[in-house]
């Protein structure tokens, strides 16, 4: 018998089962963000309920055109501004507009690998539900229409530069100087939270805003949602090894760890504080432990994925409560769940991350590493999303009137009705 190691195509079998592999993973990915409407659709009021799922959809058609375009070659491309942002123009790369629509230049991007052209859909879900994830920050006071050219704005001038310092492993800073964000806590959770943060501030708070005002009109919607993301995840951090091997099934089982020991973190804090353990809680719980786990997932062992996802449910369902205290209305809990669950599980590496945290090295250095990453990222997102929200607040508008609010986003926006029954 023939042992795989010593067949002379092993290495391109194995290559086809990555990619395939990837294609897989990049299909669990894009499924999660219909998770987050489903998610964020059933913690709304049921006026809203169009609106907020409308804003995901919209970005998986806005984003998927400009990830095409342009936006992987700036991810991805070689050094257009060393370190910092790629050349989508550059004609090595696999996917480039003028040449793979119009079929002119020489050709070289008609025919590209596939192993590349899986990276590229991989990718391109992720930068997908990046900017789904801010819009649960200003549900039930958004124009559509705002919101979609923020989104663009947003997702160009900061989730694909910042995709580039994270993810391009040969040319982004972060790698380079050794940051350890697997599957983008930065690049995506602490990314998208602080980007709510600044859209909540810009917005202003919905009518009525206080303690209680958050009461879901549908939580099976909404555990549906987080059914969706957890079983999408996996794709998402065991498929960011972009191979079938060691590493992706550490990362496939710290995915179900970490969630499972938010839950009960989560619950367990609420219940002390509230007196109720909720379903809302569990679900929250479980996104929270995804959050956090997700830059860590390739260098924790098990058991310091669970107290991971212990602590991070635990601190979540605390900091949620700030905005009540601070002021602040992130109508979802974007800031608490995916700006504090992604600096939690991004600094946490730098303690307990195998053979380079503090456990294990005796050295801070890491923690200095994860900790200018995390911060860097939030600084840029939370600056220019603030920037990008006010000009559109002050030209075209980004929030519905008051007497809007009140009659209720669906109706007066998308012109429908999450729940119209038939008179007769």
């Amino acid at each position: 018998m023939m042992f795989l190691a010593d067949d002379p195509t092993a290495g391109d079998v194995q290559s086809a089962v990555n990619a395939l592999w990837l294609l897989v993973a990049a299909a669990l990915v894009l499924i999660m963000t219909p998770g987050v409407a489903f998610f964020y659709g059933g913690m709304v009021k049921a006026k809203s309920v169009v609106s907020m799922m409308m804003m995901s959809f919209g970005a998986m058609g806005l984003v998927g055109v400009l990830w095409v375009f342009y936006g992987y070659g700036l991810a991805f491309g070689t050094p257009l501004i060393p370190g910092f942002l790629g050349n989508p123009f550059d004609a090595s790369q696999p996917l480039i507009f003028l040449q793979s629509f119009l079929g002119i230049g020489d050709g070289g991007a008609m025919t590209p690998s596939l192993p590349d052209l899986a990276f590229v859909g991989f990718q391109a879900t992720f930068a997908i539900i990046t900017v789904a994830l801010i819009s649960g920050a200003i549900a039930d006071r958004a124009k559509f229409g705002a919101w979609m050219v923020f989104a663009g704005f947003w997702v160009t001038i900061v989730y694909f530069p910042v995709a580039f310092w994270v993810f391009n492993l040969k040319e982004g800073w972060a790698p380079t100087w050794g940051v350890n964000d697997f599957a983008g806590g930065t690049a995506v959770h602490i990314n998208a939270g602080a980007a709510g943060l600044a859209l909540a501030l810009v917005l202003g708070k919905r009518i009525g805003f206080q303690k209680g005002i958050q009461k879901p009109h549908n939580v099976p919607l909404t555990l549906l949602g987080a059914s969706l993301l957890w079983f999408g995840w996996f794709g998402f951090n065991s498929g960011s090894e972009a191979a079938v091997d060691g590493v992706a099934a550490i990362a496939w089982i710290n995915t179900l760890a970490a969630p499972a020991a938010a839950i009960l973190g989560w619950l367990i804090v609420e219940k002390i504080k509230d007196g109720k353990a909720t379903s809302i809680g569990a679900a929250s719980g479980a996104v929270t432990g995804l959050v956090a786990i997700t830059p860590a997932c390739n260098i924790l062992t098990p058991g310091w994925g669970l107290l991971l996802g212990l602590l991070a449910g635990a601190l979540c369902c605390l900091t949620i409560e700030l905005k009540f205290k601070l002021g602040f209305d992130d109508s979802l809990d974007v800031v608490g769940i995916h700006l504090v669950g992604g600096l939690f599980g991004t600094l946490y590496i730098g303690i307990f991350g195998a053979g380079i945290g503090l456990v294990d090295s005796g050295s801070f250095a890491q923690l200095g590493k994860q900790a200018t990453a995390a911060f860097a990222v939030m600084i840029f997102s939370f600056v220019l999303a603030w920037v990008i929200g006010t000009i559109i607040q002050k030209t075209m508008g980004f929030r519905i009137t008051s007497e809007d609010e009140i009659a209720g986003v669906d109706t007066v926006v998308h012109g429908e009705e999450s729940y119209a029954l038939d008179p007769a």
